[in-house]
């Protein structure tokens, strides 16, 4: 990200720091939009609201249970897994 002139602001390692089910709502619902990779798709939301949480959950968990890595908050956007196209957007 340093070539798009953007600075980590704080760094998680995901090995570390475990995030499951309502803790990763609880960080996600604070997003206006979430951009979830998933494989070579990308798959948005934009309305956070409870009504979604569940099917936001299903594309955000791993087999485990806990959040995919990486996460990735810029502004209110909040992206989910990688995909490299979705990357490129922000470097654009």
């Amino acid at each position: 990200m340093d070539t798009a002139g953007a600075e980590i602001g704080q760094e998680v390692d995901a090995r570390k720091i475990i995030l499951k089910g309502d803790e990763a709502w609880e960080m996600l619902s604070l997003a206006t939009r979430v951009r979830v990779a998933r494989g070579k798709q990308v798959v948005d939301f934009n309305d956070l609201g409870e009504d979604v949480r569940d099917e936001l959950l299903k594309v955000v968990l791993g087999r485990t249970g806990n959040l995919r890595a990486p996460v990735l908050g810029i502004g209110t956007t909040c992206y989910v897994g990688y995909n490299e196209a979705m990357y490129e957007e922000l470097t654009a």
